[in-house]
């Protein structure tokens, strides 16, 4: 490229000269490309290592003028093309013009002028494209895609210095971080190393310390590991790979790839080594810390966080901590732990003003809300610009002034009716002419649930003045003083009293209202109105598969539960259900949801109950409830691991048990409510909404420290299942209020001796107490280990069900179809990367059967063909690719999966030579030989043809119509559907005819086919004598069609073979008559067929057009490009190429397979080539070189490989 003009002193040191003019210098760096000896070794390890080979180019050119010792460099290139691209310009456009002038000085000023004006131009060409990467940072992107042969969409994240342990030697180089792949490279005194890791084959990312591996990071994939070290900043960088092998791992899971964010503001100025994706992805972390900490939505942004300290009016004292700006919130965290949390929706901000400052109260921002309620921030740095930017935020918030009415009007309002009409709760849509629309899917008369079902079954019973309500009542008033201390809604200061009461039990009349306000469903629910009641109206009515398994599970969550044991129940969770599966239907509904909803909607309205399983399924147990539970085995695997570090004797003889893993999945996909009593579980899901998933995962490990004596006596997993299941079916709530709930799996596993109650509230306490050290920043640290670890597990059962699924009706080995699957599913994934990715996500459906999740079109089925296909066909292998492809797409959606390319493959490489060749015909018969192929060669004698009589157009369109209406005829698909379900009934008398224009499709096949092979010129020889017989055979049945079609009407058929007679014969009459235009068709065709023709009797004329013919070379015109004819190709005819080209192929001749077997088996070379087995496991081997391969040609100079292909 052409860089800005700068002077460069030394011009010889550490260069090479190898082009040269008056005012012009082309250099090499030593130690690039071949030789440079031990200087060149030298110079190259020094490059790496320093990386100057970042800044300074392989290639360069100077300008120098006269004898001056002052050189300017104007150009550098990272490969001789390019440099010689710059270096043919200067000669043709600038070494004309240099040689008037007569003054150095003005040729150096017209040189600099004319390069500057250069990068002026290319700048302004850029400039929409160009993003604010430095340009040492490009530099150092372009050299990774040429060491290791990425395409221009692979993005480098970012590059660090470090040394790779190869063996016990650590070689010193630089890893490239991109989107999709780990690389590094090496050059020492000559020695080459390079690796490339795609993130999704990374199943395990760690940074350790130990003796042998100081600070360093280990790469693990299923087959090798690899470790890095030495890092300036092994922090930074092992985070940055976290977050890379996340997004893999997400779109391994569902098929997100990584798409940058362009609302990005721009940075303030060019960082030096900090690309755009990088500071992308260090904001997507910060986000993710920032949501997860306050519970917000996924579209939350922070914007900025400050330290500052805040008045606590309840403590009297200033609280130190951080301040979070984003766009709908201000939050506040203290540095201490749990001490206070505050979060303000700017839709509650009436006011924000800078308070007056004071030594006591310096830089003071106070904040009023809707509510009354005032907060004053102090010791903020830049005080002005946070007022600023919160008021801009300010003014692009919707007005809302009714959710802080709403949560406190819950308990404090007159209720209202239990219950009415369900078009009362809901919008009616209405039309376009203003009336009710149609689309209602349920009866009006329908009841819906406006309050919490508890309170509604409640409302009559009587009231209870015993000491369980006394007790509750109690709690009720601690709240409600809490409330006037702290605030209530959405505003209120979340303390560590706050926790406290939470520990103690929430209140039956409060839990709703607390679980929207900790979940920050609550938010959720006021930015969006009317939401729900779209959802459902949209949802209501619909037939799908998430429909269908809702309702199977309706009856059975909480049948004990009297709320669910009639109508009103059982609709108010149907449309709960229905309509989230109407949000997502990425996860639709997943078992285990029915019963965290039904406990929701006993607390909750519907609409209440919708957000909140919202909450839970997007933010609180991500990726719980999808197809695979994925979320739900990543939290086993940490229990796992929680369960050995802090109770390490218990957990090797569990594992030995199997335990672990049987228990855990119920445990923590339904919060302990399916293994609970209700009452129980019930107080661990209001300390889940306040904590967080840490209380799940305390209380698990305080339920095995209870019952570890017993564990260890056990001898079988069935009897710790037992005792796990007995000690939580007598944990028991003593202070409930409601009346009690029959546990159905405690009256199934009850024994003769009762065994002692547990307390929920000592287990509660003790697992504080023993596990309370656990922190959410550790639990999602190991979760991540967790989730590469599961992720790539499932990936695997998915292979193995693949492969166990299709080997029975393969040949390959098992070990071949695994690594068929591989590359398989990598070519999918590649289109990705690399590719359109929309289209890829659109056909990877996760939800479906492994045997469907991963299928590829026809460009990548292309790609794999031509990589370890046996019948390679030269530039006609992409067409033969074409044909197999829609012969494998049974279904014609344009997508074959893996069995159908399995299918494809093992016809080629196990059949023997009657599959293989029935294969081969099949290809050039419909569908997989399209229409348009098969009407190529008629297309291109048409387009010459000016004297063709109108009949014979006639008798050729009808013959297309033909062709293309057995295509679409049902029949055709009848008999595959037969063929396919009876293969073993399937013989070779059921395969249809062949034309004469899919015969000539077939030899070009053949033809190209034979063209690589050790033995092609017998092949040809065999090839030509068996086209040639079974042209003649073709003729043979044709006649004797003719003559049985001939006998009833004389008349009328004396005149109809007359057209084309005359076009199978020259305009000039052969001597020969009959014979001679048969003979004149084999050579027409064969011609058509590259193939060389057997000896015929020809004119003066015809031998001074054959000049020089090659014996196995012989192409036609009208079938070959410009750029299929080789040097040594001749353009044959039988009577004058002009006379061939009008000519029209012959619509009534066509022969049978039957005829092709026995005409192939005349000719041992045929029989001999596919007879011979192909080798899949080189192959594929020769694929997994083909990422090193294009590595090398991209190290290789132009010269380089020209001498190669000489």
């Amino acid at each position: 490229m052409w860089i800005t003009p700068e002077e460069v002193l030394l011009a010889n040191a550490l260069w090479v000269s190898e082009r040269a003019n008056p005012f012009f210098i082309l250099q090499r760096r030593k130690g690039h490309g071949k030789g440079g000896g031990i200087t060149g070794l030298l110079v190259g390890t020094m490059d790496v290592v320093l990386d100057s080979s970042a800044r300074v180019a392989p290639y360069r050119i100077l300008h120098q003028t006269g004898d001056s010792q002052i050189f300017c460099s104007i150009a550098c290139g990272s490969s001789r093309k390019e440099i010689t691209e710059h270096w043919e310009w200067l000669e043709t456009n600038l070494l004309q013009t240099l040689s008037i002038f007569d003054n150095n000085e003005d040729i150096t000023t017209f040189v600099k002028g004319k390069i500057s004006g250069i990068i002026a131009e290319e700048n302004k060409s850029k400039a929409a494209l160009e993003d604010e990467d430095s340009g040492k940072f490009r530099e150092a992107e372009l050299k990774m895609r040429k060491l290791f042969g990425m395409p221009g969409e692979e993005k480098l994240v970012n590059y660090y210095s470090c040394s790779y342990w190869k063996g016990r030697v650590p070689r010193q180089g630089w890893v490239y971080l991109s989107v999709n792949h780990l690389c590094f490279y090496s050059l020492l005194l000559g020695k080459e190393v390079t690796l490339v890791v795609q993130w999704t084959e990374v199943t395990r990312l760690e940074k350790n310390a130990t003796l042998l591996f100081p600070e360093s990071v280990r790469v693990s994939t299923r087959h090798t590991e690899h470790y890095f070290s030495m890092f300036l900043n092994v922090n930074d960088t092992f985070k940055l790979m976290e977050q890379l092998a996340t997004i893999a791992m997400r779109q391994l899971l569902d098929n997100e790839g990584f798409a940058a964010d362009h609302s990005l503001p721009k940075a303030c100025k060019t960082l030096k080594n900090v690309s755009a994706l990088k500071r992308d992805l260090d904001a997507r972390a910060k986000n993710e810390r920032y949501r997860a900490l306050f519970r917000l939505t996924q579209d939350e942004r922070l914007d900025g966080h400050t330290d500052c300290t805040l008045w606590t009016p309840f403590a009297k004292m200033h609280i130190v901590g951080q301040l979070f700006v984003s766009n709908n919130y201000i939050c506040f965290c203290s540095r201490e732990e749990d001490l206070c949390q505050l979060i303000i929706p700017l839709r509650e901000v009436s006011i924000v003003e800078k308070a007056d400052s004071s030594s006591v109260l310096p830089c003071p921002v106070s904040i009023s809300t809707k509510n009354k309620m005032t907060f004053l921030f102090a010791n903020l740095k830049d005080r002005d610009f946070l007022v600023q930017r919160i008021s801009d935020f300010l003014q692009r918030t919707p007005e809302s002034g009714h959710s802080v009415s709403q949560s406190e009007g819950r308990c404090a309002g007159s209720p209202s009716p239990s219950t009415t009409p369900l078009s009362s709760s809901l919008p009616t849509p209405t039309g376009a002419a203003g009336e009710p629309s149609q689309r209602r899917h349920y009866s009006p008369s329908l009841p819906t649930a406006t309050q919490s079902l508890l309170r509604i079954y409640q409302k009559d019973a009587p009231e209870e003045h015993g000491p369980k309500a006394t007790k509750e009542k109690m709690k009720e008033e601690s709240w409600n003083i809490h409330f006037l201390e702290f605030g209530r809604g959405v505003c209120m200061y979340r303390t560590s009293k706050t926790r406290e009461l939470v520990l103690n039990g929430i209140p039956e009349s409060l839990r709703g209202e607390l679980w929207l306000l900790f979940s920050g469903a609550q938010n959720e629910m006021d930015t969006h109105p009317g939401y729900y009641a779209e959802r459902v109206e949209q949802a209501m009515g619909r037939c799908t598969l998430a429909t269908e398994e809702i309702e199977r599970d309706l009856h059975r969550s909480m049948p004990e539960h009297h709320a669910f044991q009639n109508e009103m129940g059982i609709a108010a969770l149907r449309r709960v259900l229905t309509a989230y599966a109407c949000r997502n239907p990425g996860i639709g509904y997943c078992q285990a949801m029915n019963i965290v909803t039904s406990v929701l909607l006993l607390y909750c309205t519907e609409e209440e109950a919708f957000w909140l399983l919202v909450a839970l399924c997007e933010r609180m147990l991500p990726d719980y409830y999808n197809t695979r539970v994925v979320g739900a085995l990543v939290d086993q695997g940490v229990f796992e691991e929680l369960t050995r570090a802090c109770l390490p004797f218990l957990y090797e003889h569990m594992q030995e048990l199997g335990v672990i893993s049987t228990i855990s999945l119920s445990w923590f996909l339904t919060l302990f409510l399916s293994v609970m009593p209700f009452d129980s579980a019930v107080l661990l899901v209001d300390c889940f909404f306040y904590e967080g998933i840490k209380v799940i995962f305390q209380v698990a490990l305080a339920v095995l420290h209870a019952n570890m004596d017993t564990l260890l006596d056990c001898n079988d997993e069935g009897e710790a299942m037992t005792i796990l299941g007995r000690y939580l079916d007598n944990v028991v709530n003593k202070q409930t209020v409601s009346p009690p709930i029959p546990h159905l799996h405690a009256l199934l596993t009850s024994g003769d001796e009762p065994p002692p109650q547990i307390d929920i509230f000592q287990l509660i306490k003790s697992s504080c107490e023993k596990f309370g050290s656990l922190r959410a920043d550790v639990i999602e640290q190991m979760r991540f280990h967790q989730r590469l670890k599961v992720i790539q597990s499932l990936e695997d059962t998915a292979k193995r069900s693949v492969v166990r699924a299709i080997m029975t009706d393969s040949a390959f080995s098992i070990e071949e179809l695994e690594e068929l699957y591989v590359h398989f599913k990598a070519k999918h994934i590649m289109s990705c990367y690399w590719g359109a990715s929309t289209t890829a996500a659109e056909r990877h459906d996760p939800s479906l059967p492994y045997l469907e999740q991963y299928r590829i079109d026809l460009g990548q089925f292309c790609q794999l063909f031509g990589a370890l296909g046996t019948w390679l066909c030269g530039t006609h292998t992409a067409t033969l690719a074409a044909r197999l492809f829609r012969l494998l797409d049974m279904n014609k959606d344009g997508l074959i999966n893996f069995k159908e390319f399995v299918t494809g493959l093992s016809g080629m490489y196990h059949g023997d030579m009657t599959e293989k060749l029935k294969l081969l015909y099949n290809l050039h018969l419909p569908p997989a030989l399209c229409p348009e192929e098969a009407e190529s060669a008629l297309e291109a004698t048409q387009l010459f043809t000016d004297d063709t009589p109108q009949g014979t157009h006639t008798h050729i369109a009808c013959n297309i119509v033909i062709s293309v209406s057995e295509v679409k005829d049902y029949k055709y698909y009848l008999r595959m559907w037969a063929m396919e379900n009876e293969p073993k009934k399937e013989t070779i008398k059921d395969l249809r005819r062949m034309n004469q224009e899919q015969f000539i499709e077939l030899c070009k096949t053949l033809y190209n086919m034979f063209s690589e092979d050790p033995l092609e010129q017998e092949l040809y020889h065999a090839i030509a004598t068996v086209a040639s017989l079974l042209l003649r055979i073709g003729e043979v049945g044709k006649k004797f069609t003719n003559n049985g079609a001939n006998k009833p009407t004389d008349t009328t058929n004396a005149q109809a073979p007359a057209p084309a007679a005359e076009l199978l014969q020259p305009e000039k009459e052969e001597p020969n008559g009959e014979s001679s235009s048969g003979q004149s068709l084999v050579c027409r065709a064969l011609a058509e067929a590259q193939l060389e023709t057997p000896p015929q009797q020809t004119s003066d004329e015809e031998v001074k057009d054959d000049t020089s013919v090659s014996s196995y070379s012989m192409v036609s015109t009208g079938s070959l490009q410009c750029e299929d004819i080789a040097d040594d190709t001749v353009l044959i005819g039988c009577a004058g190429d002009q006379q061939r080209r009008g000519s029209i192929l012959d619509g009534d001749w066509s022969i049978t397979f039957e005829q092709v077997l026995a005409s192939m088996l005349t000719e041992p070379p045929l029989v001999d080539y596919f007879e011979k087995k192909g080798d899949i496991q080189a192959r594929m081997a020769i694929c997994k070189m083909q990422r090193k391969v294009e590595r090398q040609v991209s190290l290789s100079s132009d010269h380089e490989l020209a001498q190669l292909s000489t």
